[in-house]
């Protein structure tokens, strides 16, 4: 692995590998940003602000951190033990999965159930009609509820950032170019954090799509986790589409509002 930044000056490889790595960080780093506008909305509306900078400030900690001890970080990609049995081969003679697990699996498959447990607690939170209420009091809920989603954000971000190195880890061996991809990407969402918040915050709808995202986030995770390789550009796709779709939705309802709004007699000045 190269420190040098010698290659940006000379070679127009190496622009075109950082370029690559920065879209390829900044699509990563989506669902990072879904999982911590989720966990921020939940907070009182004076804390989010500082959750959400403070949730994506650890998340450049860590792949910083990362980096600094990348020649750990690519042997967690080596098997630890192997149960010895594996699916059914397809057509080209390639196991449906592996049952030799490394560390990057073992955390690949926690993660991705945490996120689906938690994706899944929300969406009941969010539909059941009679929530439970604790009797608690007020000031260390709200601590509680702070302390909880910091922690919750930490989790998610170890996972996302590992994820995130070792596909730079795959593109290019210049850890400068990983170090420039990974602070502009973290700064993108930093930009993105109060806007994709607050548009997620403003549209309860959007809240449930962005939970079914997190579901087939961590399901994907969990595949991964298992040896079985989803291509990130259909999980993508499939989230643009339905984020067109319930954009065109919203527009819909808007319209419909103003409509509305139009029809509506708003008196003529008389008692």
């Amino acid at each position: 692995m190269d420190w040098d930044l010698t290659p940006l000056l000379t070679d127009p490889g190496a622009w075109a590998a950082l370029i690559t790595l920065i879209v390829m960080e900044v699509v990563l780093g989506i669902d990072n940003l879904i999982f911590i506008s989720i966990l921020t909305n939940k907070l009182p509306e004076h804390q989010r602000h500082s959750a959400r900078r403070i949730g994506i400030g650890l998340a450049l900690v860590m792949r910083l951190g990362l980096l600094s001890t990348i020649a750990i970080i690519v042997t967690l990609t080596a098997p630890i033990f192997d149960l010895g049995v594996t699916g059914a081969p397809d057509s080209h003679g390639v196991p449906s999965f592996e049952t030799a697990f490394s560390w990057r699996d073992l955390i690949l498959i926690a993660g991705g159930l945490f996120l689906v447990w938690k994706a899944t607690k929300e969406i009941h939170h969010n539909v059941d009609p009679t929530p439970t209420q604790h009797v608690l009091n007020k000031k260390a809920v709200v601590v509680n509820n702070f302390g909880t989603t910091i922690f919750q954000i930490i989790l998610l971000d170890l996972v996302f950032s590992i994820d995130s190195i070792l596909t730079a880890v795959g593109m290019t061996d210049h850890v400068a170019i990983m170090v420039i991809a990974v602070i502009v990407a973290v700064t993108v969402m930093l930009l993105a954090a109060d806007p994709v918040g607050d548009f997620i915050h403003k549209n309860p709808t959007v809240v449930m799509l962005a939970l079914g995202f997190l579901l087939m986030i961590g399901m994907v995770l969990i595949a991964e986790g298992f040896g079985v390789h989803v291509p990130k550009g259909y999980i993508y796709a499939a989230m643009a589409f339905s984020a067109l779709v319930e954009g065109l939705n919203i527009m819909s309802r808007n319209a419909a509002k103003k409509r509305l709004a139009e029809k509506t007699p708003q008196g003529d000045g008389h008692a």
